[in-house]
């Protein structure tokens, strides 16, 4: 994403970059250089994946707006979910973003049309940095409210550079409470493993393994096991960037997509 300490790879702080900060052992650089690759490296921070986040946040001051689309199939078109975030880097290891509306577009016999869902705020605290430490860490906490809706995610993000490899891991736990009084309760535990190769600096291609426990009321005995595995894509331009995903269920689970897509498009303000 533009205007960010690199999320990871070319998009995001390249080696050269952290050589120039001083932040690689024996680096020797001028103040102009290290001007310089930090004016042309803070248009090119981006999201390798869709379904799983990075390590790096946005440098302090920064500004970004991302778009998420995400399109599910079962038996065709079952519907779409649209989400709009306003990215803010707070300091050099703290990021926020305020997701001014989550909503969807569902066409069934029973549910057909647009409904908003709800409105979220996102903090992200890094620990680590994937190219100068031996991980990347960072930790993740979404808090989500709406019409008889409230939900809590909390997430452990990890990630590991090799030149233009990527490596990334999510560990999240959900809990959600909705419907009248906000009585039903829902839980779930999700892993999700990516892999990015950047091919050059404006192209990436990898993948995205995702894993999902579903706790209907806690109860784990009536836990449904869910597997999605695809490809991804993403572009970086000098401003903006588009990344897309396509999973398929590897678990044939009844009530869940059997292909979804998403897309996330941002741009620096």
């Amino acid at each position: 994403m533009a205007l960010r300490k690199p999320r990871s790879g070319a998009f995001s702080p390249s080696r050269r970059l952290y050589e120039a900060r001083g932040l690689v052992a024996g680096a020797r650089t001028s103040p102009f250089l290290v001007l310089l690759l930090s004016m042309t490296s803070a248009f090119a921070g981006a999201r390798h994946f869709t379904f799983i986040y990075e390590a790096p946040t946005s440098p302090p001051g920064s500004f970004e707006i991302e778009n998420y689309a995400t399109t599910r199939f079962s038996d065709g078109f079952t519907d779409a979910n649209f989400r709009h975030e306003l990215e803010i880097g707070i300091t050099e290891h703290f990021q926020a973003s305020v997701y001014l509306a989550n909503w969807d577009y569902t066409r069934s016999r029973k549910n057909r049309g647009t409904h908003y869902d709800s409105s979220s705020l996102e903090l992200i605290y890094n620990l680590t940095n994937p190219v100068a430490d031996p991980i990347g860490i960072s930790l993740y906490q979404e808090i989500s409210a709406g019409r008889r809706a409230f939900e809590s995610e909390t997430k452990l993000i990890a990630q590991k550079n090799f030149g233009p490899l990527i490596l990334a891991y999510n560990l999240t736990l959900e809990a959600e409470w909705k419907n009248e009084g906000l009585r039903e309760q829902n839980g779930e535990i999700q892993q999700a493993f990516g892999a990015s190769y950047e091919i050059s600096p404006r192209i990436s291609v990898g993948a995205e393994m995702l894993h999902e426990i579903i706790l209907p009321d806690w109860h784990s005995s009536e836990a449904e096991n869910n597997f999605f595995l695809g490809p991804n894509l993403s572009y970086r331009g000098n401003r903006w960037f588009a990344t897309v995903t396509a999973l398929a269920q590897t678990t044939r689970t009844e009530g869940e997509p059997d292909y979804q897509v998403r897309l996330i498009f941002g741009i620096a303000l």
